[in-house]
């Protein structure tokens, strides 16, 4: 039997079984359409890699509504350091895998989540010196404020000059700034322009992003940091005290030994500070950080009771309207391609094969209307 002969073998038989809830579910039962029961996206990260391999664009495209590029928008990949040297300021290129996967999304009408302008990995060290060179001074305060304010106007004007503005609902404006303990994090960001430079990006990005796109600050470690989120999203206001931030983006990369007891609390909190929320980055190890576990079936069933406790209380909170939240994105659907593959923390195995979270999401939480 071929590998792809296995995977929907596998797949059609996965949707067949019985959920705890005792009924079974219809073939046609999928990630997107148990999302959509309750107005949410089922989002994921992507590569070029996933979307040319044809067995893993069709798990994304039976499963999932929203895409997430999992690298190749990050300032490292779109910043050009030829043409800025060339002319002078910032410019902003999108590679060819960028551009693969923003007409595969157009083509197969997911929206996308843009992912991320401002953050201290992952960007290219020589935007913050003179002249773009690196063995040079780092330029003053009014300058990096302006190569920042150049950098978030161009990356929304190119998507809008390539047509692909429409794609797009949420953008994650910042990347992890705030520690655990309410510091801003040390990055060059900050060592050139100061503590104010979340607030300046988000002012850039109300300034050049359309109204269609919800701006966000993302983080992780958000059930250990929650108050201090709280407070720094806070301060994220113009002249008229009216949010520069829409909402607060929560990484979730949790464990299975982690407390959704904690974890919901941080719901409940920013809930009721009024701020939005999505899962943006959503997987779930085996074990804990400093103890994985490997993929027994025991281990795998307890991936599942937690995966389903944690999106029946997201659907339960979304219903009755204490909970405002658009999206989920898992981060990745495979536990081969995950960055955090010895943790085996996504829905489908290394031969893509649906695990026992994806069955009794589809399965328990699908017929939960």
């Amino acid at each position: 039997m071929s590998k792809r002969t296995t995977v929907l073998f596998a797949l059609l038989f996965s949707l067949a079984l019985v959920g705890c809830s005792g009924k079974t579910v219809e073939e046609s039962k999928s990630l997107k359409s148990t999302f959509a029961n309750h107005n949410l996206k089922a989002g994921t990260c992507v590569s070029g890699a996933m979307i040319s391999d044809e067995e893993q664009r069709q798990v994304l495209l039976d499963n999932f509504s929203s895409i997430t590029m999992e690298n190749v928008m990050k300032p490292e990949a779109i910043l050009d350091k030829n043409k800025s040297i060339e002319t002078g300021e910032i410019a902003v290129e999108f590679n060819d895998e960028a551009l693969s996967i923003l007409e595969f999304a157009k083509e197969n009408n997911l929206s996308m989540r843009g992912h991320t302008l401002v953050w201290y990995s992952q960007t290219p060290s020589w935007i913050f010196y003179e002249d773009f060179d690196e063995s040079k001074n780092l330029v003053t305060r009014d300058e990096m404020l302006e190569r920042m304010e150049t950098f978030i106007r161009k990356t929304f004007g190119l998507i809008d000059e390539l047509g692909y503005t429409d794609l797009f609902y949420a953008y994650d404006v910042v990347n992890e700034a705030v520690m655990e303990d309410g510091r801003m994090r040390d990055c060059l960001w900050k060592d050139t322009i100061g503590d104010d430079y979340v607030w300046y990006a988000f002012y850039y990005a109300n300034k050049y992003a359309p109204e269609s796109i919800d701006l966000y600050y993302n983080d992780y470690n958000e059930q250990l940091k929650t108050s201090a989120l709280i407070r720094f999203a806070e301060t994220l206001v113009d002249e008229n005290g009216n949010y520069l931030v829409d909402g607060i983006g929560l990484q979730a990369h949790l464990y299975t030994q982690d407390s959704l007891i904690t974890y919901f609390k941080t719901f409940d909190k920013l809930s009721a500070a009024g701020f939005k929320v999505e899962i943006t980055e959503l997987d779930v190890g085996l074990g804990s950080w400093n103890n994985p576990l490997e993929p027994t079936e025991e281990n795998l069933k307890k991936q599942g009771d937690f995966y389903c406790a944690l999106l029946k209380e997201v659907f339960k909170r979304v219903d009755e309207g204490t909970l405002n939240m658009d999206a989920v994105t898992f981060w990745g659907f495979m536990d081969t391609a995950s960055w955090r593959s010895e943790y085996h923390p996504l829905l489908f195995d290394d031969t893509l094969s649906p695990k026992i979270a994806y069955d009794r999401i589809v399965n328990e939480l699908g017929n939960i209307e």
